[in-house]
């Protein structure tokens, strides 16, 4: 492809559903060609990410100033080997999650459609954005932008309680942008610049500790409510009252991995690793990390709704990647980067499936579940992978992700992280494990007859999710060199080689 085409993809691949969205709603009396906008700016938009692989693999980076607003401050894009994982995991997903949202939103009968994909397209060109920011300031505006884009899919039902999800929703969000543009004034305070730096914008100066203390607080609260970090988790579960590919959105493609991402950027790319361990930083996160991977698992265990049953089970295995970038070493870099894929295909899966039961047998809890394997192998067959995956058991990505965890646990001498890692694990087994009883070791309830799967628009999206998350263990590089750009990110932030 032209050289002077790939300084603008990055541009272009965040422009392309912004602009499909007027698009989608001229098309509302047309639902078919509503939803052939929403697959082609899908596919357009992948394709554009994709095109940027050639370039960072070959350890260049994308850039793009799109508006200079002062020295050192600056709307634009910087494509590098982290933010084209992420742009990769999140359009690739994109695509899936638009094939599922047609069986979802068609077979429920929901209403307000096109308003629905309409804010889906612009959280993707948010999310676009959020990935390729080169400074603070992009990531800041796309950031926000999510959330707003978002609301509208929060409070898709417009009942009482969704209204007040959403409410909660944006009272969290909202005021932890407002801390990350406080941080970041102190930070061009101090540098000058809010330009994203490998290892660290605050690497290597020498600045007020206390200071420095209450930024990182602004930082991780700013990042920490969409990462889902305790306390500032509890909007994550009360926004499982929208529809189900909303969870998905929420949990495996956009909201909360932009949250983790976010994380990694604060960690690798604003404080950096020497900064972090210089004023004990890093223990700070480790603590509410490991806090809230163990009491999100233990809360998980009480939910007896299967949608709210995963959502603990996503604020647990978040603060994975944040527990994994605390340990400040290669493999434990390397770990978190590679579980913000493992964890998108895992739960995206397991989302899936639950919006296909739901759709097509009504059922929602997990007491209902009875038999329910033998009506859907298909649907629960996927639900295994997804739990053996998240459990860490091999042939799925997840142990890929967790192993390199555990190693980046016994590099940095903190035994506590890795026995949180062994007992979430264990946790993760012990809330799984009787659903996949109750689906295929006991009887259907007494009369009820075989139903079948549900629409092949949402049984092939889940089943190729749950073929991903098998082929990402078999072969890490498979399609887009996942494995290796997470090497490449891992290498700029520590200054050595990615991958143990």
């Amino acid at each position: 492809m032209p050289e002077n085409w790939i300084a603008h993809a990055p541009f272009l691949a965040v422009l392309v559903s912004l602009a499909a969205t007027p698009l989608i709603l001229l098309a509302s009396r047309r639902p078919n060609l509503r939803e052939f906008w929403t697959l082609l700016a899908a596919a357009v938009k992948f394709g554009l990410v994709l095109s940027l692989l050639p370039a960072v693999r070959a350890g260049g980076t994308v850039e793009q100033t799109l508006l200079t607003l002062a020295p050192g401050i600056s709307l634009g894009f910087r494509v590098d080997a982290f933010g084209l994982y992420f742009a990769l995991i999140a359009s690739g997903l994109w695509i899936l999650t638009s094939f599922y949202s047609i069986g979802y939103m068609r077979g429920n009968s929901e209403e307000k459609q096109t308003r629905y994909f309409a804010s889906f397209a612009v959280s993707l060109s948010a999310t676009i954005g959020i990935a390729f920011a080169g400074n603070l300031l992009t990531f800041i505006l796309f950031y926000e932008l999510l959330t707003l884009a978002t609301y509208p899919l929060v409070i898709h039902k417009e009942n009482r309680e969704a209204i007040r999800a959403g409410r909660q929703y944006l009272a969290f969000a909202l005021s932890a942008g407002l801390l990350l543009v406080v941080g970041s004034a102190w930070i061009y305070a101090q540098t000058g610049s809010l330009e994203f730096e490998a290892g660290g914008m605050l690497s290597g100066g020498d600045h007020p500790a206390g200071m420095m203390r209450v930024v990182f607080m602004m930082f991780l609260a700013g990042v920490g409510v969409k990462s889902g970090i305790m306390p500032l988790h509890s909007w994550l579960p009360a926004a499982m009252v929208a529809p189900t590919p909303v969870s998905a959105l929420l949990h495996a493609v956009a909201v909360v991995k932009s949250g983790v991402f976010g994380v990694i950027r604060m960690v690798g790319f604003v404080f950096g690793p020497e900064a972090m361990g210089a004023y004990g930083l890093n223990l700070v996160l480790a603590v509410f990390a490991g806090v809230t991977v163990i009491l999100a698992s233990l809360i998980a265990f009480q939910q007896t709704n299967l949608k709210k049953r995963l959502a603990y089970s996503t604020v647990a295995h978040l603060s994975y990647v944040a527990l994994g970038a605390a340990l400040l070493t290669q493999a434990g870099f390397t770990g978190a980067i590679l579980h913000i894929s493992a964890h998108a295909t895992m739960k995206i899966t397991l989302f899936f499936c639950a919006g296909a039961i739901y759709v097509h047998t009504h059922k929602s809890e997990i007491g209902e579940l009875d038999g329910i394997g033998r009506s859907m192998p298909w649907t629960m067959g996927a639900f295994i992978i997804g739990s053996l995956g998240l459990a860490g058991l091999p042939p799925i990505n997840g142990f890929l992700s967790k192993w390199f965890l555990l190693q980046g646990s016994l590099d940095a001498g903190l035994l506590a992280a890795m026995g949180v890692f062994l007992l979430s694990g264990l946790l993760n087994a012990a809330y799984f494990f009787p659903i996949i009883m109750r689906a295929f070791f006991r009887p259907s309830p007494a009369g009820e007859k075989p139903f079948g799967e549900a629409s092949p628009f949402m049984v092939v999206p889940l089943c190729l999710t749950a073929f991903l998350s098998v082929a990402l263990f078999l072969f890490p590089n498979l399609f887009v060199n996942l494995y290796d750009l997470a090497g490449l990110a891992v290498s700029g932030i520590t200054g050595g080689e990615g991958t143990p």
